[in-house]
């Protein structure tokens, strides 16, 4: 027990050979020394657990060895060698900045720096966390990190490039080490697995390398974790039942229930997940990254970034050929809008139910929506509903003779087809809207059959000679009227102002409708440029009324809005409230009238 070393330190990399994931960032060291052309501070950035201080090590060895290998590996027999193998080199010195962060620590490295090396060509100072010196000790570091003495070399190591001082940036030359991929971190657990004498399973293996999320000391971790709990047979099962870890087997159960439209078994799944002990919201990320690789089994050019193991794999192609791309899409965005809302939400159990019954819904037959659809549309209008006056025979007659003429003729029968029967665009689809709200309409000339009938009017003893009802206007089923007037940009403002008397009580959005007035970018389509989300969430609530209203009024159907932040760069100075009353009375004159009458002052 006492010595037991374990596996992240224990195959740790000794040789450029050996180091894992970072093989151009390897080369080019090597080529540094095989060439002598080293710089005096050098910078490795990178996330967690991907060989930044390991690559260090193994550089500033292999600078000081004496017979270094024609392919830049250090030669390990050299005395240089053999005292930095046991640990008692006076040439490397490790530094961690997060502990010696003040200034006197940087000044105590100075004065080290000045002394020549006892064995070997260079003092290398290593100076692990550099990120986390204090701006004092940075600008007490920044003269002897530019010009160095000859004989010392530093490498600065950190996780958080971003938090260092330009001035340190530019005296460095930068090395940006990569996460290492799935495929890597696979095959060297692989290795360490026997040369520990354990048996693994590939699917655990490709668990534990997505766990570890690109760093090699997590996955070293991890794995002598699991192998501790499993006695050396690491399995699929102890795997994810040691990590905690959802299954595959119940997204895809989930899915089978999500294509078939079988909202129970997919309410079922979900309260087996909760369970079983997992969290709402691991199991709403889990499902949106299930959807995505099976986004991905459906191309073969994308197969690659499919990080599973080979039976895995395989269930991910079977299940992928029965959803649809459209489906894959929807679903993906609804599970990726439920993990937003996730934590503002009251009720989380019923926003993730509702989000799969969404999905089922999107799974179900479109048969079963254009059934629906189709009785809706057919059903005629019963008598009670649109009561009708007596109709005579003559008149019925007539009125027969009229629709024969009227099928009979070409230009009466094709041409308005051919208006209304084009599909509408997004910009169109307000005006039915408009419409059932009774709205006036301008007249559109459609070609029809005239066929010459009498006209045989009706006496009242009340009102005199009445039209006869059947040539009163009835109420049909076409309410879409295609309108395209052309409109000046002031006509849009009145328009625009005029709404904003429909809505007196929502104050925000009339604010906002006073401050941000629309802007014509082309001939049917205007923008809105608002200062914060809120604003733009309240126009976007009030949006499809706002359009029906806008369409209306200035008869136009092709009326688009397009809304947007306004930049950085675009927002304005504050206005003083002086400013702000001379803006408001330009736009209501009446404003002035009032404050004459009550005498105000405003600075």
């Amino acid at each position: 027990m006492d010595n037991y070393i374990v596996s992240a330190r224990k195959y740790r990399p000794t040789t450029f050979y050996s180091v894992v994931g970072q093989k151009a960032l390897v080369q080019t060291l090597k080529a540094a020394v095989v060439t002598r052309k080293l710089a005096h501070a050098y910078l490795f950035c990178g996330t967690r657990g991907v060989g930044k201080t390991t690559c260090a090590r193994i550089f500033a060895k292999t600078i000081n060895c004496e017979h270094p290998t024609p392919d830049g590996e250090a030669c390990n027999e050299c005395e240089s060698c053999r005292a930095f193998n046991e640990q008692r080199s006076y040439n490397i010195i490790e530094l961690d900045a997060a502990s010696n962060n003040s200034v006197d620590e940087i000044r105590s490295l100075i004065d080290k720096v000045r002394v020549p090396p006892q064995l070997g060509r260079y003092k290398v100072f290593i100076i692990d966390e550099v990120h986390m010196l204090s701006t004092a000790a940075f600008n007490a570091f920044l003269k002897t990190l530019e010009e160095p003495p000859h004989h010392a070399i530093f490498i600065l190591a950190t996780t958080e490039k971003h938090k260092l001082l330009p001035t340190i940036l530019s005296r460095c030359q930068i090395y940006d080490f990569q996460r290492i991929t799935i495929e890597d971190i696979v095959e060297h657990l692989r290795y360490v697995a026997s040369q520990e004498g354990f048996t693994v399973d590939d699917d655990a293996l490709n668990v534990i390398a997505r766990k570890a999320d690109g760093g090699m000391r997590d996955a070293l971790s991890i794995f002598d974790q699991v192998a501790a709990s499993s006695g050396g047979n690491i399995t699929y099962q102890t795997t994810i039942e040691n990590l905690n870890i959802l299954d595959y087997d119940y997204y895809f159960r989930l899915t089978d229930a999500l294509l078939d439209g079988n909202v129970p078994e997919a309410l079922l799944v979900f309260d087996s997940v909760l369970r079983a002990g997992f969290g709402a919201q691991l199991f709403v990320n889990g499902l949106s990254s299930h959807f995505r690789d099976l986004m991905v089994s459906k191309d073969a050019a994308t197969l690659p970034l499919l990080d599973v193991g080979t039976a895995v794999a395989e269930q991910y192609a079977r299940q992928a050929e029965r959803c649809d791309k459209a489906f894959l899409y929807k679903a993906m965005d609804l599970s990726n809008r439920c993990d937003l809302d996730y934590r503002i939400s009251n009720n989380k159990r019923l926003l993730v139910e509702l989000m799969l019954i969404k999905i089922c819904s999107l799974g179900m037959p479109q048969e079963i929506g254009r059934s629906s659809e189709a009785r809706i549309l057919s059903t005629p209008s019963t008598p009670a509903a649109n009561p009708r006056p007596a109709v005579s025979p003559t008149t019925a007659q007539t009125n027969k003779s009229v629709v024969e003429a009227a099928a009979q003729s070409p230009s009466a029968a094709s041409e308005p087809q051919q208006e209304y029967g084009q599909p509408r665009t997004a910009g169109e689809e307000a005006a039915p809207a408009a419409s059932r709200l009774q709205i006036p309409r301008p007249q559109v000339a459609t070609p029809q059959a005239k066929v010459p009938t009498r006209k045989i009017p009706r006496i009242s003893l009340k009102h005199g000679v009445e039209p006869d009802p059947s040539e009163m206007p009835v109420a049909t089923v076409e309410t879409i009227v295609e309108m395209n007037e052309p409109f000046a940009l002031d006509a849009l403002h009145e328009a625009w102002l005029r709404f904003t008397k429909k809505i007196p009580t929502e104050t925000v959005l009339v604010q906002t409708m006073y401050l941000c007035m629309p802007q014509m970018l082309d001939a049917t389509t205007f923008e809105v440029v608002v200062d914060n989300r809120a604003q733009m969430d309240k126009l976007n609530g009030r949006g499809a009324d706002l359009m029906a209203f806008l369409r209306t009024e200035l008869r136009n159907t092709h009326l688009e809005m397009r809304i947007r932040e306004r930049e950085r760069e675009e927002r304005q100075k504050a206005f003083s409230p002086g400013e702000r009353f001379v803006m408001l009375a330009e736009k209501n004159p009446e404003l002035n009238r009032l404050k004459d009458i009550f005498g105000l002052e405003l600075s």
